[in-house]
């Protein structure tokens, strides 16, 4: 099992816990609109680092970002799983292709 899956089960664990015990639950008790703005504020500091060139610092965001995405995707119940077969099902399709056919 990979630190992205590991990751994904302690989120999903996370649900329903006491905010008062853990970041994640804390997350989950403000909501979904409030995990995806966090997302987005993760996103936008590793834009940041992305473009002052800094590595390390990008890491660490990079970090930040996935751990909001999948709070924010247990958040309206979509599984990594989910994301998974969504990326298989994209594999060996043109990206051009694939985004053309989403309209």
């Amino acid at each position: 099992m990979s630190a992205i899956e590991r990751l994904a089960e302690t989120i999903e664990a996370r649900k329903g816990a006491d905010p008062d015990s853990s970041w994640t639950a804390k997350l989950f008790a403000k909501g979904p609109e409030k995990c995806a703005e966090k997302f987005g504020e993760e996103a936008v500091e590793a834009i940041i680092e992305a473009v002052k060139g800094d590595r390390e610092k990008l890491t660490a965001e990079a970090a930040d970002v996935l751990y909001h995405l999948l709070v924010m995707l247990a958040a309206r119940d979509v599984s990594l799983a989910d994301v998974e077969a969504e990326l298989a099902r994209r594999e060996g399709t043109s990206g051009i292709v694939e985004k053309a056919s989403r309209g």
